[in-house]
C-alpha cells in the first residue's frame, strides 16, 4: 500500500481523485489550504498548507510519499488570470523540489489549452501554441519540467479536456444552466455551440489520474480524456433535458470565443490502455 499526495485536494477535480486513489487500496493525504478541507472523504489525512509558498516543507506530510498528483492551480475556469504566469515558477520549484527529495512518482494535471487552435484528434505529439495565459502558463510548466525531473522521478503530464459533473462545485456552462434555471428563467444566452469538445464526466476523469498515478511506466504527455467529439450544442441540449432545467437556447447570443478550435478532442489511446489493464489487474492493489 502506497501514500500519494493529491495537491488542490478540495478543489473541484480534487474530491474525485483522492476519493479514486483512496478505492485503489492507497493511503491518501489531502493536501489543501488552510481552512479548506470540509467535505473530503473521511479516509484522507488532511494536510493544511500553501504548498507554493517559499518556505513550504514538504515534511508536514510525514515520510516521503510515494507518489504525488498535482491538480493546485489557482484561477483555472479564468483563462487570463494574472495568477496562471505569476506562480509558474512556484509550480516548478514545488515539482522539481519533490523530484530532488526522491518521490519516485509525479503526476502534473494539464489542459488541452495548452495546444491553442487546433482541429482534429491532439496526441502527445501535437505542436503546441497556446492562446490564453492559462494554457501558456500549463504549457510552459508541461515543457520546463520534462528538462528539469530527473530520470530518478516518472513524471506523467495529464492533459484534461472538457470536465462536466458534479457541477454545482464547478464554474462551468453546466453550472451557469443549473443557476439559470433555480432563478426561474426559462431562456439561457448562448454561443452557436458548433464547437465539438471532449467531454469527460469528473468521476471518470477522477479514475483515469489514479490509474495514471499507478502506471509508473507510463511517463510524458497522456491525454485523459474520453477520445469522442461532441458538439457543444448537443452535450448542453442533453443536459437540460436530463435534469429537467426547461430551458431554452438563445443560439448565437454570444460569439464563439476566437481562440477555441471548431473541434478538438483527445487520442485516447494511451488511457484507454491503461484502464483497461487496471480492469485486469487486482481491486484493492
Amino acid at each position: 500500500m502506497s501514500t500519494v499526495v493529491v495537491t488542490g485536494a478540495a478543489g473541484y477535480l480534487g474530491h474525485h481523485v483522492v476519493v479514486a486513489l483512496l478505492d485503489r487500496g492507497h493511503n491518501v493525504i489531502a493536501a489543501v489550504r488552510d481552512g479548506s478541507g470540509d467535505g473530503l472523504d473521511r479516509r484522507a489525512v488532511v494536510a493544511e498548507g500553501d504548498i507554493l509558498a517559499r518556505d513550504f516543507d514538504p515534511a508536514i506530510w510525514g515520510d516521503l510519499p510515494d507518489a504525488v498528483v498535482h491538480l493546485a492551480w489557482k484561477d483555472g475556469f479564468q483563462h487570463n488570470s494574472a495568477a496562471h504566469m505569476s506562480q509558474l515558477s512556484a509550480h516548478f520549484d514545488f515539482l522539481t523540489g519533490l523530484a530532488s527529495r526522491g518521490v519516485a512518482r509525479i503526476v502534473a494535471l494539464g489542459t488541452m489549452h495548452e495546444v491553442g487552435y487546433w482541429e482534429g484528434a491532439i496526441d502527445a505529439s501535437t505542436p503546441t501554441s497556446p492562446l490564453s495565459q492559462y494554457g501558456i502558463a500549463k504549457d510552459a510548466l508541461r515543457r520546463s519540467l520534462a528538462l528539469a525531473i530527473p530520470n530518478t522521478t516518472s513524471l506523467a503530464w495529464a492533459r484534461a479536456y472538457y470536465i462536466y459533473g458534479d457541477d454545482r462545485r464547478s464554474q462551468s456552462i453546466f453550472r451557469k444552466l443549473l443557476d439559470a434555471a433555480a432563478a426561474g428563467r426559462t431562456e439561457f444566452p448562448f454561443t452557436t455551440g458548433a464547437n465539438r469538445y471532449d467531454f469527460i464526466r469528473v468521476e471518470e476523469l477522477g479514475r483515469q489520474l489514479a490509474a495514471l498515478t499507478d502506471a509508473a511506466d507510463i511517463t510524458g504527455t497522456v491525454n485523459c480524456s474520453s477520445g469522442v467529439p461532441i458538439s457543444l450544442a448537443q452535450k448542453v441540449e442533453e443536459f437540460i433535458v436530463e435534469n429537467d432545467l426547461g430551458l431554452s437556447l438563445q443560439y448565437g447570443a454570444f460569439p464563439d470565443r476566437a481562440y477555441d478550435s471548431p473541434g478538438v478532442w483527445g487520442d485516447a489511446t494511451i488511457i484507454r490502455s491503461i484502464m483497461a489493464r487496471d480492469d485486469e489487474a487486482t481491486p484493492n492493489q
